[in-house]
């Protein structure tokens, strides 16, 4: 699992640049906590740059990061940059929060797959499903969001 993590962050890292400030853009505030929102913030569980519990330190702030949405703990990590570490173990976290590919419905390979539809990260078991993805990215959405629902109550 750790070399899955460290792959991963590598390969985002490379991606993305994962400067915040460089690439953060703080997004409009939405209505009070979205369900959506709410959802992803308990997948993504930490702050990409301190790794602190988001929560703890007030409602979360949705920025942008490349061209993934992320959550940071407080005002004071938007002038930081991203810890590759965090942004590993936030990745993770969404995998196994969603657990199960949206479009076959099968358990997530231990190497799944990505594809970033609205700003969000989303697991799929073979490249062929993001393509399925493409063409209808609300209705996957609302299944990943589904996933994440029963995934985070266990």
């Amino acid at each position: 699992m750790k070399s899955f993590r460290m792959i991963l962050a590598l390969s985002l890292v490379a991606v993305t640049g994962l400067g915040v400030q460089q690439f953060v853009e703080a997004q409009q505030p939405q209505t009070e906590g979205s369900q959506r929102d709410q959802l992803r913030i308990a997948a993504q569980k930490i702050c990409p740059v301190s790794g602190q519990k988001l929560g703890d330190h007030g409602k979360p702030i949705k920025v942008k990061v490349g061209k993934e949405s992320v959550y940071l703990c407080c005002k004071g990590c938007l002038n930081s940059k991203v810890n590759p570490q965090h942004w590993s173990t936030i990745h993770a976290n969404y995998a196994k929060a969603q657990g199960k590919c949206p479009v076959m419905k099968k358990q997530l390979p231990q190497k799944p797959k990505w594809t970033i539809v609205d700003g969000r990260i989303v697991y799929v078991c073979c490249p062929p499903c993001t393509k399925k993805i493409a063409a209808d990215p609300e209705a996957y959405l609302s299944k990943v969001d589904a996933l994440y629902s029963a995934n985070l109550r266990k």
